[in-house]
């Protein structure tokens, strides 16, 4: 398990994590959720001993990632995709890096067909696009078959063919009880792959939460258009009485707990006309919108921000 509490970390006078705590758990995709200079980079840093916290702890498996035997089959990584030689082919730069960790080097062809990249596997990195450089990088992540995997924007330069993939990737290592661990802006892909969702801003959790009971188990419910507010509370008192919750805005209602089918049992018998009917689900983007932008007073953190300088400078 991934743990990290209380961590701090200042840059000068910025202080760039501020206090963050959160778990993620084997057998989970978590999402590592913020706004640009939220802290995620720095956070996962101090966690790869990269960086050292102010204060606080970053801790796999109970231990400090320097204090692992063997990181390279405890942890697997991908922070950049770069750092490759590109007078190397694919297979090549595995094979230093099986050497480098002391691992087989029959490992580098596994890990180049689990990232999609066999067919590739003698073409020399400098030829690669972003997207196959991404893929690289998860595969020396798994060279050394982890049970946790740090993974920060990995779906950043791939194509919607490879965000797929990506997807299966991640999906299919949670379910193998490895603990994933994922920093992404794509929040619709986080709201299709994640299982926990942690969201960042200011260096500070402003949510820690399963991803279903963030979105709402009925994906939001429904929303019920009326002709009018008599129409609204009419129709609000006979869904309460079949069981449902019932929020009224105005001539509309946020209703859950109950079918379409029922809402419209419902209106028919108190009389009232419908005017909508459709899903009120939420989704991950809006709740992600309105969380950190209330930590930044209901707007989007300036360029300029301390905090994204300081996430930058890291």
């Amino acid at each position: 398990m991934i743990l990290v509490e209380e961590l701090v970390k200042h840059f000068g006078a910025v202080r760039a994590v501020d206090g963050l705590s959160f778990a993620a758990r084997p057998g989970q995709v978590t999402g590592f959720l913020g706004p640009n200079g939220a802290g995620k980079t720095t956070t996962l840093r101090m966690l790869l001993g990269l960086v050292e916290p102010t204060s606080g702890r970053a801790l796999i498996d109970g231990r400090r990632y320097a204090d692992l035997g063997n990181p390279v089959e405890r942890v697997g990584a991908a922070l950049e995709a770069t750092g490759f030689h590109p007078g190397r082919t694919a297979r090549d730069h595995l094979r230093v890096t099986c050497l480098a960790a002391g691992l087989p080097t029959g490992r580098a062809d596994e890990a180049l067909e689990l990232a999609g990249l066999a067919d590739a596997a003698d073409r020399r990195v400098v030829g690669f696009s972003l997207g196959m450089r991404q893929r690289l990088a998860l595969a020396a992540a798994v060279l050394g078959q982890p049970p946790v995997l740090i993974l920060d924007e990995p779906a950043n330069g791939l194509d919607p063919a490879g965000i797929h993939w990506l997807r299966g990737f991640l999906r299919h290592l949670a379910g193998l009880g490895c603990t994933v661990l994922v920093s992404s802006h794509v929040l619709a892909e986080v709201e299709q792959t994640a299982d926990h969702v942690v969201i960042v801003a200011r260096g500070k959790v402003v949510r820690d939460a399963p991803l279903a009971e963030l979105v709402g188990e009925d994906g939001g419910g429904l929303l019920v258009g009326t002709e009018g507010p008599d129409d609204a509370a009419g129709l609000a008192a006979a869904l309460e009485r079949a069981g449902a919750t019932v929020r009224v805005e105005g001539e509309r209602l946020r209703v859950s707990g109950v079918a379409a089918a029922e809402v419209g049992r419902a209106a028919l018998a108190a009389g009232a006309v419908l005017t909508e009917l459709s899903a009120g689900r939420s989704g991950l983007e809006k709740i992600f919108l309105e969380l950190t932008m209330a930590e930044f007073g209901g707007t989007e953190p300036a360029a300029g921000d301390p905090a994204v300088s300081a996430e930058a400078a890291s």
